[in-house]
């Protein structure tokens, strides 16, 4: 079973930066496209962010200008500036449509969640 391994939450100030990153725990095939999502007490879980296989981008309106996706070998990354409170969730990565070898069925797969807290 491939598991996402995800890092690079935690507490900042507002104006600040963070760099989460997630990686798959195997090597795999393909994946059709990599993203961010989060939740916040209380909340719907939202997208945040999406990078295909080819590269295109789709980004929340709330964070466009401030967060970037992009993405590695089997890894995701999310780099964060200009940090506001209301930004303060849990946030998941998602790989959508991996498949682990060429005769693999295509499967989703969530991370456990990395905390960001962005202090006013």
């Amino acid at each position: 079973q491939v598991q996402l391994v995800e890092s690079g939450g935690g507490l900042v100030q507002a104006g600040g930066s963070l760099r989460l990153s997630c990686a798959a725990s195997e090597s795999i095939f393909s994946i059709n496209a990599m993203g961010w999502y989060r939740q916040a007490p209380g909340k719907e879980r939202e997208l945040v962010a999406m990078i295909t296989s080819g590269g295109s981008t789709n980004y929340a309106e709330f964070v466009k200008g401030r967060f970037t996706v992009s993405r590695g070998n089997a890894r995701v990354y999310l780099q964060m500036s200009s940090l506001k409170p209301e930004d303060t969730a849990t946030y998941l990565c998602n790989f959508r449509g991996l498949k682990r070898t060429r005769y693999s069925a295509s499967s989703d797969y969530w991370g456990q969640g990395t905390q960001v807290t962005v202090s006013s």
